[in-house]
């Protein structure tokens, strides 16, 4: 855990509007790790983890240069439970080493590292001094996917059945934000508990703009 900074662990299922909640808390100067881009960064080649997924996946993945092919590695792994908890054993690992890596040699007043598996990945959690998790109905996740991602109804309800009840990353979290209501609702939310964090945290906040 860091010392120097306030460290926010961020997660919520998919379409549950983690990426509006990282756009308010940019404005407020915070430094965003996106565990997403760290996994693009462990799989590249050269990465700490390219080497092994194409040993565990075949050659078969890879691009004419060499690269691996995302999106087929994608179709693969989220066709197959047991083929995506392969992936996530071999790169969960180098992602951890990564942020840890990230908030070590940062010194903004708080960092927020955002992880859909925040939870899930094992260590992940322990860099965090309070862990969000961002909340959505079933309903709403749905919509916002064929709205704003142009999914297929069949394949947006099968990502949302792939990814864990929402009630177990509740269970583990300091702070649930609710977000099925309008922008102004959310914004409400979060400007309390933007408060509240002056009040926690006073020596980590005063160094802020905002």
């Amino acid at each position: 855990m860091s010392r120097k900074s306030l460290v926010i662990g961020l997660t919520g299922n998919i379409a549950t509007g983690k990426s509006t909640i990282l756009n308010y808390l940019m404005e407020k100067c915070a430094f965003i790790i996106d565990a997403d881009k760290l996994g693009h960064r462990v799989i590249e080649p050269g990465g700490q983890a390219y080497d092994a997924v194409v040993r565990a996946f075949g050659r078969e993945i890879l691009k004419e240069d060499g690269t691996i092919d995302r999106k087929k590695l994608g179709k693969i792994v989220f066709s197959n439970p047991i083929d995506l908890g392969r992936l996530e054993k071999i790169v969960h690992p180098k992602i951890f080493d990564l942020g840890k890596q990230e908030i070590d040699d940062n010194e903004a007043p708080i960092i927020v590292l955002e992880a859909i598996k925040l939870l899930e990945a094992g260590l992940m959690s322990t860099l965090c001094d309070e862990i969000w998790v961002v909340t959505s109905s079933l309903t709403t996740q749905l919509r916002r996917l064929l709205e704003t991602r142009r999914m297929e109804e069949s394949e947006a309800k099968r990502m949302i059945d792939l990814q864990p009840p929402q009630a177990a990353k509740v269970n583990q979290a300091d702070r649930v934000i609710e977000n099925d209501g309008n922008l102004a609702e959310l914004h409400s939310q979060l400007d309390a508990i933007w408060e509240d964090l002056k009040r926690r945290y006073p020596r980590r906040m005063t160094t802020l703009v905002r």
